[in-house]
């Protein structure tokens, strides 16, 4: 009877010690899974369709926590610039167009910060939609990646009817006041 009680013993300390190293290897891939993969940063796969009859990526489009985002557009290159609705910070993006769709990088300063963490960069791409019906407004739907990832976080703006892209607006001075929602009149 002794004999069996160890050996059990020895059975069961050997299962756990199975279970033990089957969740330690469960939980480091789950870690390298959410570093990204060995191949590097990642990237959107999107196949670009074509740009909607009559639309451009000039505008003014809004988020409720980036803001007003002014593109201009020139040739197939991008440029913006946005300041958050709390005033804390303004960005820049440039990118390169495809049909209906931009990746770009981009650039955040935040205001009253100096070194290395008063900016964020990464990259990013949007797909423009067109309204579904006549007069509706056309959106832009995409991601942003910190640093050299382009995906992670959802970034989706309206664009604004009535509104001009005056990218010489936003800059890096202090700022006066938040910027408001609307320009939909």
């Amino acid at each position: 009877m002794h004999a069996d009680t160890s050996e059990g013993m020895v059975e069961f300390r050997a299962m756990n010690l199975r279970w033990v190293l089957v969740a330690a290897a469960v939980g480091l891939g789950a870690v390298s899974f959410g570093c990204g993969d060995s191949a590097g940063a990642k990237s959107a796969h999107i196949t670009p369709g074509a740009m909607p009859e009559g639309e451009t990526w000039t505008g003014v489009y809004y988020h409720p926590v980036f803001g007003y985002l002014h593109l201009v557009e020139q040739d197939n290159t991008v440029v913006g610039r946005w300041k958050r609705t709390d005033g804390s910070a303004w960005g820049e993006l440039s990118g390169t167009e495809k049909g209906n769709v931009v990746h770009f990088t981009w650039k955040e300063h935040t205001y009253g910060m100096v070194g290395p963490s008063s900016e964020r960069k990464g990259r990013g791409y949007f797909v423009y939609k067109s309204g579904k019906r006549e007069g509706e407004a056309a959106e832009l739907d995409g991601e942003y990646g910190n640093d050299e990832a382009e995906v992670g976080s959802a970034w989706h703006n309206v664009k604004q009817i009535r509104m001009q892209p005056d990218l010489k607006s936003i800059g890096g001075t202090a700022p006066e006041e938040s910027v408001r929602p609307g320009g939909l009149d």
